[in-house]
């Protein structure tokens, strides 16, 4: 056999299956039902699916983290892999890098890796976050929300796995951070796997798409690029509406027709029974829709009341370039109705000013007195984890003045499609996609006269990014935006641009 029929056919060889997996978180909890699929060597693959719906919890039984009530997941002997999770884990943010990546490996080999400093140096290159003095001895905590998405990246790449597992990927990138990964990903010879909300970044290089839906719980796999098959989805659940329209209406008349005979009695009432027993063999005709299509309601972020004046004045602020900081004079000034958005690199101090200016730390910015703050972090951790959804919601509706009303709040809770046994679950529980919801929840029942959003855009399902954006554009109290994605920005009134490069 030649070295090139040996090559296909070791390309065409099938390194991951699932074979009618069934999982729960719980009792009565089921995230997977009768999955099945295959990830062939060498595919690159995209993990479709409403947030909560399962995605990362795929990932984890790939890993071996978690394992299945029943059904076989078979991953070929041999086969190394890594995962690049959605964010660092909190008992690793006082790490330093070298500790960091070497924890990478400490599952992998007992052996110690004498090499690890040129190792890094050499990911950190892709990754484009060089260029920083004594990069190695830096703690985790200290780097901003973009260069810890790009070391979560670099913790997975540094370990050359065969099989590469990327969650939200993207998420805190500035635009040479997603042109830096795409072109490592086209390049990349390997299997990899992503979950992500990025359509462009993701139709870059994807060859199928694995479609996990929340309703019947199951993997519909698909094969080309993402834009096509996003196409064929979108036209398969238009096809099955139609359908369901038209038993529907079957269905009602069949129904009436049933009631008209009951009511005449004699015969008719057996005409009628079968009108029913007809009724109910459409309605199991009728094809269940999947929820995916469903985005958040419109909603509106009330401000508070009584805005008068200046909210928010900013006279100086600092960033940081080549590992120093740099003090700058500026003159903004935000009232009532005024949006700006907070421009910059990676690194440059974004999330630091915005941290200085929730918390009432800084120097050259003062926040006016009695200014209720919605602070929107990308990281969640306004949000107490331990909390329920229910008491994060109750206390963020008395921070907003307002007594505490369950139904008003379960009201706006079903817009966020909190529905259910989600409110009563963990915050720390949740998907980092459902925690996003839970946020903009809580900016709601707040009534902030202040909002400042870092990356809202993080881990949010893209069917709910045009109803997110039109409640920014027409929020009424100061605001301060912070995002790297270009077509969410254009949807919001922005009044003035602070770059904190330029």
């Amino acid at each position: 056999m030649s070295k090139e029929v040996q090559e296909n056919q070791k390309n065409q060889e099938v390194i991951v299956r699932f074979d009618n997996v069934l999982f729960e978180w719980g009792i009565n909890k089921p995230i997977l039902d009768g999955v099945s699929f295959t990830v062939r060597r060498g595919m690159k693959f995209t993990l479709m699916g409403q947030n909560g719906a399962g995605k990362s919890t795929i990932f984890g039984l790939i890993s071996g983290a978690y394992v299945p009530e029943s059904g076989i997941i078979n991953v070929v002997k041999g086969v190394s892999i890594a995962s690049a999770l959605q964010v660092i884990p909190r008992d690793q943010l006082d790490l330093t890098v070298r500790e960091f990546f070497e924890k990478c490996f400490q599952n992998k080999t007992s052996e110690k890796i004498y090499d690890i400093d040129p190792r890094i140096d050499d990911v950190l290159e892709v990754v484009n976050l060089k260029g920083h003095t004594k990069v190695h001895d830096k703690i985790i905590r200290t780097f901003s929300g973009g260069q810890q998405a790009r070391l979560l990246l670099a913790s997975a790449i540094i370990q050359d796995p065969d099989l590469l597992l990327l969650d939200e990927p993207t998420n805190n990138l500035d635009k040479a951070g997603i042109a830096h990964l795409t072109k490592f990903l086209i390049d990349y010879k390997k299997t990899v796997l992503v979950i992500s909300h990025d359509a462009e970044f993701l139709n870059a290089f994807t060859q199928g798409v694995l479609y996990l839906d929340v309703y019947t719980k199951k993997i519909e796999q698909y094969v080309g690029n993402y834009f096509n098959v996003v196409k064929d989805i979108t036209a398969r659940v238009e096809k099955e509406n139609m359908k369901n329209a038209q038993l529907q209406k079957e269905i009602q008349a069949k129904k009436d027709q049933a009631n008209v005979f009951a009511y005449k009695g004699g015969r008719l009432r057996l005409v009628a029974k079968r009108m029913r027993e007809k009724a109910e063999e459409l309605e199991e005709e009728m094809v269940d829709v999947r929820k995916e299509d469903k985005s958040i309601r419109p909603f509106v972020i009330p401000s508070q009341p009584d805005l008068i004046g200046e909210i928010l004045h900013i006279s100086s602020f600092t960033t940081m370039k080549n590992g120093k900081i740099v003090k700058h004079k500026a003159k903004i000034s935000l009232n009532k109705n005024h949006h700006l958005l907070l421009q910059g690199p990676n690194g440059i101090g974004k999330t630091t000013l915005l941290e200085r200016l929730a918390g009432g730390h800084a120097d050259g910015e003062k926040v006016k007195d009695g200014i209720r703050i919605g602070y929107y972090r990308q990281d969640f951790s306004t949000l107490n984890f331990e909390d329920t959804v229910y008491q994060s919601l109750s206390s963020a509706m008395l921070a907003g003045g307002e007594k505490l009303d369950e139904e008003r709040m379960r009201s706006i809770a079903a817009g966020f499609l909190i529905t259910g046994e989600f409110i009563r679950t963990k915050i720390g529980d949740l998907s980092e996609g459902q925690k996003g919801l839970v946020a903009f929840a809580r900016l709601v029942l707040q009534k902030p006269g202040l909002l400042i959003l870092d990356e809202p855009t993080n881990h949010i399902n893209f069917r709910h990014l045009p109803v997110i954006a039109k409640a920014l554009n027409e929020y009424k109290g100061a605001m301060i935006l912070v995002s790297h994605v270009p077509e969410f920005v254009k949807q919001i009134r922005i009044d003035e641009i602070l770059d904190l490069e330029k």
